[in-house]
């Protein structure tokens, strides 16, 4: 009976490692994780040197993949902007060109669409940029052999080690047939088990070294190309954004400094709608001007000028050393009424 049950318990433990195995086999080609000592406490080290290694080149490997699924939706939803900022910008300049009526409106929407023109060509050189210098280099490292060969030297190196942890149950397990029966046979098999141990062992320690200086060198491979391309990411994008700052800083100065001038301009009056009557009178300059445009008339304090129109935009016009046009009312004061010969004489 108890021959029975040992039969039955070896049979157990025999399906029981063929399930592992054949688990093993279809659940990929990862590093075995084990704390058994199989051969000495310097292999055991080797060895979980070698399973942090490989969960250390497998995650920066999953996060070089996040950085490149990223970069190219970035680069997809930017073709998409380039794309609607385009066609903005030729709605704009489409509009100015058809309005271009001395209309502030106008003339601000062809300001923008010719800038709009730069920002989308600043953002073609950012998709190029994040192209070249960050997610080529890094799908170069995720699919280059260097990785691969490394990571299959750890996972032979496990494959090997799970081995040599069979073949120990297998020594251990002939040293006790010789000891209960130290016949010829049992000897010569425990003999062929030990040698093959010894091999295992020796081709472990080979193996361990090349497996653990390839996984070193692809982990600071790693580390530093993705820091890298994540500093190159950084000072692009940084860059970017500067320079559309500024175009948009300098057009949006513009459109209002446009606006500004237009609405402080002096007024333009057409010879319809002049008076017959024209009022003149003597002002002296208490704050100069400098003339900006044709129109307008440069003034000096002290001086004198003769003002012919008040406009009720804050603007007058007059004559001053030969030369006319507008200057800001509130520049001079009026002293006293002086006649003139087809007028009649009255202070405005």
């Amino acid at each position: 009976m108890d021959a029975l049950r040992k039969q039955a318990s070896k049979l157990r433990e025999q399906v029981a490692k063929q399930q592992q195995a054949v688990i093993k086999q279809f659940s990929g080609t990862g590093y075995e994780s084990s704390d058994v000592m199989v051969i000495d406490e310097v292999e055991l080290q080797r060895h979980q040197q070698l399973e942090k290694l490989y969960r250390s080149t497998r995650a920066g490997k999953d996060f070089q993949k996040d950085i490149i699924r990223a970069g190219e939706s970035f680069t997809a939803i930017g073709y998409k902007q380039i794309e609607t900022g385009t066609k903005l910008s030729d709605d704009c300049c489409k509009y100015g060109a058809e309005n271009i009526n001395d209309n502030i409106l106008a003339k601000a929407a062809s300001v923008y669409g010719d800038v709009r023109k730069h920002v989308e060509k600043e953002q073609e050189e950012l998709i190029m940029l994040l192209s070249s210098q960050i997610l080529e280099p890094l799908r170069a490292m995720v699919n280059g052999a260097p990785l691969e060969d490394a990571r299959h030297l750890a996972q032979r190196y496990s494959r090997m080690r799970h081995e040599a942890e069979t073949q120990a149950a297998e020594v251990s397990r002939r040293q006790a047939r010789v000891r209960e029966s130290p016949i010829p046979e049992n000897v010569a098999k425990l003999q062929a088990a030990e040698l093959k141990m010894q091999e295992l062992r020796a081709n472990m320690a080979v193996l361990g070294k090349e497996a653990s200086s390839a996984l070193a060198a692809v982990e600071a491979q790693q580390q530093r190309l993705t820091f890298q391309r994540l500093v190159a990411m950084v000072e692009g994008e940084k860059a970017y954004h500067e320079r559309v700052a500024v175009l948009l800083g300098e057009v949006g100065a513009e459109m209002v400094s446009e606006k500004q001038r237009k609405e402080s301009a002096p007024p333009v009056f057409s010879s319809e709608n002049c008076s017959e009557k024209t009022t003149y009178f003597l002002a002296e300059v208490t704050h100069a001007f400098t003339a900006e445009t044709e129109k307008e008339l440069s003034l000096a304090v002290g001086e004198y000028v003769v003002v012919r129109k008040v406009s009720s935009t804050g603007w007058s016009e007059g004559e001053s050393r030969g030369k006319a046009g507008w200057f800001p009312s509130a520049y001079v004061e009026k002293r006293h009424r002086i006649p003139t010969s087809n007028v009649p004489t009255e202070v405005f």
